[in-house]
């Protein structure tokens, strides 16, 4: 496999529907995922994976049943397995999410959001 280097914003400039997930790269049965939000998302958890959401530009609310974290442009909060939450974007934000390969983005729900098998980008 061929080393390369990764443009986020030119990889994020070829998204154009929002909470379809692509994957950038693979490493270690990972996958760095890039994904534009826009609205709420399902509230979900994960049984067995972490996920991890950086915020390349704009800004995101993480809802969790007992409070909200606000997650600015350089930042990135870590959902641990089992916790409940809800990504939302009032306005358009991008984000780099960093995850175990088969974590499916709606964890143990199923909804018109849910992508089995993210494409690459």
């Amino acid at each position: 496999m061929a080393v390369e280097k990764v443009n986020l914003s030119e990889k994020l400039g070829r998204i154009t529907e929002y909470w379809s997930p692509r994957i950038a790269a693979t490493l270690n049965g990972q996958h760095v995922k890039l994904v534009k939000l826009l609205g709420e998302f399902v509230w979900h958890h994960h049984d067995d994976e972490d996920e991890l959401f950086l915020v390349v530009r704009g800004r995101l609310v993480m809802r969790l049943r007992d409070r909200e974290i606000e997650v600015n442009e350089g930042e990135f909060v870590v959902v641990p397995c089992g916790v409940e939450h809800q990504p939302y974007a009032a306005e358009e934000v991008e984000v780099l999410l960093f995850e175990p390969a088969d974590t499916l983005n709606t964890g143990n729900v199923r909804s018109a959001h849910t992508v089995d098998a993210p494409a690459s980008i």
